[in-house]
């Protein structure tokens, strides 16, 4: 009996590193779609809002590293409109594109170099 039960404690600890490197993935991959929350996701839909001259936010996403800055703020504008702010980690706005479900996303403006 004392190798079924060495059996099922190496089982145990098989199914248990492989939920963990499972999470870790998750983790470092992340969900593009996951809502990003906390204070500094509430400074990036100020910055959102400052850059488009208002509106209202639709949704704060944290970039995947595709590209530019850390967040991406989606805003509606008061004429319906939507647009995608991109917001760096200094909650300075490096880049707007028209937010178009049909696909065609047209790049308005570009941020600063430093």
């Amino acid at each position: 009996m004392g190798l079924n039960r060495k059996l099922l404690v190496v089982a145990i600890a098989v199914v248990a590193l492989a939920a963990g490197g499972i999470g870790i993935a998750y983790a470092v991959g992340g969900d593009s779609e996951e809502q990003a929350t906390g204070p500094a996701a509430e400074r990036a839909k100020s910055a959102a809002l400052d850059a488009v001259g208002g509106g209202s936010v639709v949704g704060v996403e944290g970039e995947d590293g595709g590209g530019e800055g850390a967040y991406e703020v989606e805003v509606q504008r008061d004429d319906g409109s939507q647009v995608e702010v991109h917001v760096d980690d200094r909650n300075n706005a490096v880049g707007t594109e028209a937010d178009d479900d049909a696909g065609g996303e047209e790049n308005e403006e570009g941020g600063d170099d430093e």
